[in-house]
């Protein structure tokens, strides 16, 4: 088993009383995000609209991770909701709040409400990376062969 990363959370006040963000099963790859909106307060999103939704907390991640905003896969499935810019990088050093940026590729509108799960965020290590000019690259069986030349 593999260690928990530790993620210091800070809910806002608009998030205070929604669900924290927890994994739901022992396998889960994500935690599940809500709305942080007012309690009376809905959004509607009609067909190929967008619109960015609070979660109503900031955290901070330690060096070496990220945090990853993605789809739901049940409102994606269902409704056709998705998040744009997919997945959404959340970087270790950001401290403002977390936003989801949604859009409706669904054919009518939906409505989201405080404390609806919106999407799901993964956190994961990345890569320190340094390039390294050079005049030619080593060479490959693939090539300069793009997109759909693999079959």
């Amino acid at each position: 088993m593999m260690d928990k990363v530790r993620v210091k959370i800070c809910f806002l006040e608009h998030g205070k009383g929604l669900t924290p963000p927890k994994q739901h099963s022992d396998g889960a790859a994500g935690v599940d995000l809500s709305a942080a909106l007012k309690d009376a307060q809905s959004v509607t999103l009609s067909p190929l609209q967008r619109t960015l939704i609070p979660t109503g907390f900031s955290i901070s991640l330690p060096v070496g991770y990220e945090a990853q905003i993605r789809p739901r896969s049940g409102l994606a499935l269902k409704h056709g909701i998705t998040t744009l810019n997919a997945p959404g990088t959340i970087d270790a050093d950001y401290r403002g709040e977390v936003h989801v940026l949604l859009i409706n590729l669904g054919d009518e509108d939906f409505v989201i409400s405080r404390g609806m799960r919106i999407a799901q965020m993964v956190v994961a290590p990345v890569s320190s990376v340094t390039f390294d000019e050079v005049e030619h690259l080593d060479t490959t069986k693939r090539g300069t062969d793009g997109f759909g030349s693999t079959g």
